[in-house]
């Protein structure tokens, strides 16, 4: 059976993605769940993975381009994204957000993730 496990934002160190975005996640049995902050113009490029997202922005406003429509998404508000869906984020001021990943994001933990950090890609075998 699995355990039930007590986290604190506080006790995770903070992943440095590139200089404006910073990354903490924990991940559960089917889920994960990362807190970003974003500095004001942060950008996340245009992506999509098979993995459903729904992102809360705790402070700050985000502007999503989600399949070609722009969405701002404000304190206190919740953008879900169906999987395969194209997206983009920039921060359009110091920004926190939520993001709930189902299921977790196993290029993230493989440190798969260039596009994040402003690297060109792994090559893949």
């Amino acid at each position: 059976m699995p355990q039930v496990t007590h986290y604190r934002w506080s006790g995770i160190d903070p992943e440095p993605l590139n200089p404006l975005v910073t990354r903490q996640y924990i991940v559960g049995v089917n889920t994960m769940l990362a807190r970003i902050v974003l500095k004001k113009g942060a950008r996340v490029p245009l992506h999509h993975h098979f993995h459903e997202q729904i992102s809360q922005v705790v402070e700050g406003t985000l502007q999503f381009l989600v399949d070609g429509k722009e969405v701002a998404v404000r304190a206190g508000e919740i953008l879900a994204i169906p999987p395969d869906v194209p997206h983009e984020v920039v921060a359009l001021e110091d920004s926190v957000a939520l993001d709930i990943f189902n299921p977790p994001r196993q290029d993230w933990i493989d440190g798969d993730d260039a596009y994040l950090r402003g690297t060109p890609e792994k090559p893949r075998n």
